[in-house]
């Protein structure tokens, strides 16, 4: 079979040939330098155009000290990959490059775990002009690590943090827990359970079980804790937590699970039990992620504004402020089958 061969690529001197004129005034017409005249800009812009000549956008940025671009690490636990992470991570990267696109910006992303491959020095290498870092909060080692790099790299924001003297953004946890309790009351629970914790990684987590038991208490209901145990996969610390419940003979009508993964858990283990989800028990979950409208019945839940929280995390890398601040994301109730 004979070789083909690929047409070389049109450069900026094949323009100034065709232009008659030199290869820096190419680049300065097409860098929109005040110093070249209409007239010469034109004739380069229109010989560019015969030969299909486009700019590097890239090596220009680069040539100007901006890189156009913003690195967002997703945090997964150690020895899991792409199809472990929560699915929340993924819809909050959805939300970061979308506000990037915004502001014509790309996003380079990073899945990391490993302790021996973390890497954070993005901004260092001129490969972005600052880094967000999202994902579980699980992954302990690559948290510290990328706090270390955060002390160096400026600028950088997190989502979720476990540390609690990073930039960070958040959802709205408490507000998103009242309107978790005054929803479950308005449906007629006199009984409420919240399966969370007070020791998770997930700092919010403790957040949402205290906004809830107090929301509740106002309204003059009682509420419970349920508690997680540590370790192991949310599906499944909801689904013990509420086994445990069910053990423990304690009476209850309405459950607030602190997150949709943990939700589910809830609603297997409900389910097992042969109480009808919401007939017996009315459920509530956090997160809003995509798989909350598949489960049988579709799952009521708190949705923080996405869009908005990768417009607050782009800011912050765009903006360039230096100064630690939390930034609070507004959450809404979605009223689905579980309630």
């Amino acid at each position: 079979m004979e070789n083909v061969r690929k047409p070389a690529r049109v450069t900026s001197f094949d323009v100034a040939e065709h232009a008659g004129v030199s290869q820096s005034t190419v680049s300065r017409a097409l860098s929109g330098s005040a110093v070249i005249s209409e007239a010469t800009r034109e004739k380069v812009l229109g010989a560019a155009q015969e030969l299909g000549y486009f700019v590097d956008e890239r090596a220009a940025r680069l040539r100007r000290g901006h890189t156009g671009t913003i690195s967002t690490v997703v945090i997964c636990k150690p020895g899991g990959g792409a199809r472990d992470v929560n699915p929340f991570s993924y819809a909050l990267l959805g939300g970061i490059c979308a506000a990037a696109a915004e502001r014509g910006l790309e996003v380079l992303v990073s899945l990391q775990a490993e302790e021996d491959r973390l890497f954070g020095h993005y901004v260092e290498r001129g490969q972005a002009e600052g880094m967000i870092v999202i994902g579980t909060t699980a992954n302990r080692v690559a948290w510290d690590y990328f706090r270390k790099v955060g002390e160096n790299t400026q600028p950088v924001a997190y989502w979720g943090s476990p540390l609690g003297d990073l930039d960070w953004v958040s959802s709205d946890n408490e507000a998103g827990a009242r309107l978790a309790a005054e929803h479950l009351i308005e449906r007629g629970c006199k009984q409420l359970v919240v399966v969370g914790s007070h020791t998770s990684t997930q700092r919010q987590f403790a957040e949402r079980v205290d906004a809830f038991v107090a929301r509740a208490k106002e309204l003059g209901v009682s509420a419970s804790l349920a508690t997680i145990e540590p370790g192991g996969a949310r599906r499944a610390q909801g689904r013990m937590a509420t086994e445990a419940l069910l053990e423990s003979g304690e009476e209850f009508d309405g459950i607030f699970a602190v997150c949709d993964a943990l939700a589910f858990g809830v609603m297997d283990a409900l389910q097992s039990a042969d109480l009808s989800v919401p007939d017996d028990i009315k459920l509530v979950g956090f997160d809003g992620i995509p798989a909350s409208e598949l489960t049988t019945p579709p799952l009521t839940t708190i949705e923080p504004d996405l869009d908005q929280a990768g417009r607050l995390l782009v800011e912050a890398i765009a903006d360039g402020s230096e100064e630690p601040s939390t930034r609070r994301v507004p959450v809404k109730l979605l009223v689905r089958g579980s309630s």
